[in-house]
């Protein structure tokens, strides 16, 4: 009840200052980012995740500390000493369990065993004390590996950095099994810098399809280890890094719901030649434009950090669920393709028609349209299934 009154109070605000030709627009002293905390709600039960993501964005890039449990919806819980890797799709806030697609991890070691069963994995300790999250950035030092991980990201693609203590046994794992149930799985060479696949699983969603593009700024070494299932399908990969200099790792991926072309192409067109500090600027700079919505004037700094990391959380989902190209899968699995609107799935909308989307129709005007115009979408996807299935 506090939230619903605390946005009707805001909405009235806003309103009140929109009719009010003389009213003075409030002025921030410092950037409104520097208020966000993304780790407040990863502890307790507040199933949230505190890696990297853009606006209503398609990647969410986060570490995964959790493998099950209510408490671990968003594969990430504050009171957890080890970091079995870096996934790329991540719930907030929710009250069940799905995503954590595409795991990967750095290690100085091939291991197929992630550690959960107390065997020797691939997780790595870590400590909150050398763990930075704000938006568009995060940054962890792995302690029992020595290897600095920071990852930003884009709308559909992600960049990880990896600095890692010796030019001798760089690996990386990629891990296709981690957390939800698979359907299938598949990954392939294209050349010694890129690897592309895919990924079926189930959970919340009964057939969810992430499909994956992966490019290295370094070469790896050939052969690459895998682990197959017993009907030969790889499971998990282990990379091999050449890199005598001992330069920074970059580890840049691209997802998709359409295919491994759609997801080359996301990460082309949004990632290309640009840097990680580049990546990293338009982000953060991308997040403080959109934070800049609601500007709140107070001498009191724990006010704004509520509100600015509140007002942060609620900009994590809906999520985008169209390619570059105008491409997605709908309700009825098969591919579309529009030009017209921008495409979204994780509405939630049990929970978020309660205040969440009141407060999009203030200050997201044209992206609830397409929030819209994708209900309209989905339920035309849907019938069409459904008239399909009542038929027989």
């Amino acid at each position: 009840m506090q939230r619903i009154i605390f946005f009707f109070l805001i909405s009235l605000t806003l309103q009140s200052c929109s009719f009010n030709n003389s009213a003075i627009p409030a002025k921030k002293d410092k950037a409104l980012i520097s208020f966000v905390n993304p780790f407040i709600g990863t502890g307790g039960h507040g199933h949230t995740y505190p890696g990297v993501s853009m606006p209503f964005g398609m990647m969410q890039l986060s570490p995964d500390t959790r493998l099950e449990g209510w408490d671990g919806c968003s594969g990430y819980h504050f009171s957890d000493e080890y970091i079995y890797g870096f996934s790329h799709t991540h719930l907030s806030g929710t009250g069940i369990s799905d995503y954590g697609d595409i795991l990967l991890m750095p290690t100085d070691e091939i291991l197929f065993n992630n550690g959960a069963d107390g065997e020797k994995g691939y997780r790595a300790h870590f400590s909150h004390v050398n763990e930075t999250a704000s938006p568009g950035y995060y940054k962890v030092w792995l302690d029992s590996t020595n290897i600095l991980v920071e990852l930003t990201t884009t709308l559909r693609a992600g960049m990880h950095k990896y600095t890692y203590p010796s030019s001798e046994n760089q690996f990386l794992i990629l891990d296709l099994e981690h957390r939800d149930q698979f359907l299938d799985m598949k990954v392939s060479e294209i050349s010694k810098y890129e690897i592309k696949g895919y990924r079926y699983s189930k959970a919340w969603a009964e057939e969810q399809r992430v499909y994956f593009y992966i490019k290295f700024s370094h070469p790896m070494e050939i052969p690459t280890h895998f682990h197959r299932t017993p009907d030969r399908r790889t499971r998990m990969a282990g990379y091999q890094f050449i890199n005598p200099n001992n330069d920074p790792v970059y580890v840049s991926i691209g997802i998709s719901a359409v295919d491994e072309s759609g997801a080359k192409k996301n990460l082309e067109e949004e990632i290309g030649n640009k840097t990680f500090d580049q990546l990293k600027q338009e982000a953060e700079a991308t997040w403080e434009r959109q934070l800049e919505k609601i500007v709140v004037e107070s001498t009191n700094e724990d006010y704004k950090i509520n509100f600015y990391t509140s007002l942060y959380h609620s900009m994590l989902a809906p999520n985008l669920y169209q390619d570059v190209d105008g491409r997605y899968r709908g309700m009825d699995m098969k591919i579309h393709q529009t030009n017209d609107f921008e495409y979204y799935t994780v509405f939630s909308l049990w929970d978020t028609y309660r205040a969440a989307h009141p407060l999009y129709t203030i200050i997201e005007q044209e992206r609830t349209n397409d929030f819209i115009n994708t209900f309209l979408a989905k339920y035309d996807e849907y019938w069409f299934v459904l008239s399909f299935l009542i038929s027989f």
